[in-house]
């Protein structure tokens, strides 16, 4: 199945890029993309403190994604 990552933040600096797209098994999780995104691009390691949404809803680890997803990665946020 294919899916469609979307990077914001300083993630589009640690990949090199806003977006890309991922061909995956069926019945895969967040979690599992996860690992797919670390092993593609390492300098996520820090992936998981990293919000997730998939279209454009807030998603746990436990999410699994289907054909046409789109899939967000969202780095923490600070501010003052």
């Amino acid at each position: 199945m294919k899916i469609q990552v979307l990077f914001f933040g300083i993630t589009t600096d640690l990949v090199g890029g806003n977006s890309t797209s991922f061909n995956l098994t069926e019945k895969t999780t967040i979690e599992e993309l996860k690992a797919v995104l670390i092993l593609k691009y390492s300098s996520l390691k820090n992936i998981h403190e990293f919000a997730v949404a998939v279209n454009e809803e807030y998603a746990t680890n436990e999410v699994i994604l289907k054909e046409g997803d789109v899939v967000a990665i969202i780095p923490p946020v600070s501010g003052g």
